[in-house]
């Protein structure tokens, strides 16, 4: 059975509406999540109150915004148990945190026969940075595949990851399969081959509780929207050693030292990786929803998604009618749900479902070398998140029912 729903829907007042003249249902968070009002409000705050420029002025609202900026910046810290908050780089999301670190690490490090080593689920964000990054610098990408149920192949892992490895970047968490990767296991694989280890938690910061210091992760991205911040924000974690070796990712103001005119030096960590003027209110809004999240709890999130999994997945494997991707065991298995309906092309169960006010997403989730080592060019996409309950569920199964009748009947909707 599924745990008592987390109470806090009265807080997302997006919810509460109709599509096609029926409640409701939002089941696209793992491509982004809504907000709480919490976060829209200190939006509005912080433009209406504090609004300027950070670290470069003196007057009061100036001061204000810089403590507003510093201080979501050590909520993040503290969320991923980053050492320092000199380890956060506030970035746009995941996908400029991983191009950040291929464009600077990647290219100060990666020499033609190295080896960069990925896996086949990865996202195109922590695919296409070390695909075009191996090209350029004349190295081997290389694919650690999957296990006949979905999950990461560890044999495999520990066969491509060898002494000319120099670089391994996974996803944390799927956006396709629904699984949660051993990111530990692998950052010690890596590190026993000299190599260094790349997180990419779009999927895993929003829904598990992350410590990257126990991860022992060298990087890890994930994007604010995701989690229910503002869009167009992100951070990076880095480990202090390797941000400080690297160079700087962008040129412009705030990120330097001293210019000369033949020459320049480069500001302190984390300044040096934030160029020009930076999505404050961004930042301000991410550090809301770190504060929402840390009070709900994450382990009372990842508790929660969980028990909605255990309701639901055996019974869409249990369809015959229903190809389900990923771990069928509910215990393996995130709230992220991908599947297929025989017969049936995932953009029409799509439009089908939004017609119930489901909102599902249908495509290749931009892992196009994922769906074709499925042998699938795209499948429907159900994910789930704290607001959602065993009725969001429920109504769900119900248009997968109403949705598949149409097509096999031609039914009409009363």
């Amino acid at each position: 059975m599924v745990a008592k729903n987390l109470d806090v829907r009265q807080d997302f007042p997006i919810l509460d509406q109709k599509v096609n003249d029926e409640q409701l249902v939002y089941l696209d968070n793992a491509a982004t999540a809504q907000r709480p009002t919490a976060v829209t409000d200190s939006l509005v705050h912080f433009y209406q109150t504090d609004n300027a420029n950070v670290h470069r002025g003196v007057h009061t609202l100036a001061e204000r915004a810089t403590e507003d900026y510093e201080n979501a910046r050590r909520k993040v810290q503290k969320f991923i148990n980053a050492a320092e908050p000199e380890e956060v780089i506030f970035t746009k999301g995941t996908t400029d945190g991983l191009n950040l670190v291929a464009s600077t690490y990647g290219e100060a490090n990666i020499q033609a026969g190295d080896e960069i080593v990925i896996s086949i689920m990865e996202h195109h964000s922590n695919l296409i940075p070390w695909q075009q990054l191996a090209i350029k610098k004349h190295a081997t990408l290389k694919y650690i595949g999957l296990t006949a149920d979905g999950e990461l192949d560890m044999a495999d892992a520990a066969a491509k990851i060898t002494d000319k490895t120099k670089i391994v970047a996974i996803a944390h968490a799927s956006n396709v399969m629904g699984v949660i990767n051993p990111l530990a296991e692998l950052a010690k694989l890596a590190h026993q081959h000299g190599a260094i280890i790349v997180g990419d938690g779009a999927q895993a910061a929003p829904h598990v509780p992350v410590d990257v210091q126990a991860l022992d992760v060298d990087f890890y991205a994930f994007s604010g929207h995701k989690m229910m911040g503002p869009t167009g924000i992100g951070a990076l974690y880095g480990k202090r050693a390797l941000l400080e070796a690297m160079p700087p990712y962008q040129y412009g103001g705030e990120m330097i030292d001293f210019v000369h005119q033949q020459d320049s030096t480069w500001a302190q960590l984390p300044y040096k990786f934030e160029a020009g003027t930076q999505n404050i209110a961004g930042a301000v809004g991410l550090g809301t929803a770190v504060d929402y999240l840390t009070s709900v709890g994450m382990t009372n999130v990842e508790a929660h998604e969980q028990a909605i999994v255990d309701y639901l997945l055996p019974k869409l494997v249990a369809d015959p009618d229903l190809e389900v991707y990923g771990p069928h065991d509910p215990a393996k298995h995130t709230g992220v749900i991908a599947f297929n309906v025989k017969g049936i092309h995932p953009h029409d169960i799509a439009t089908a479902l939004d017609m119930e006010g489901v909102a599902v997403r249908a495509g290749h989730h931009c892992a196009q070398p994922l769906m074709t080592y499925l042998g699938l060019v795209a499948t429907a996409r159900a994910s789930f998140y704290l607001y959602n309950t065993q009725q969001d569920a429920d109504r769900l199964l119900v248009a997968l029912a109403e949705t598949k009748e149409f097509f096999n009947h031609g039914a009409v909707k009363a």
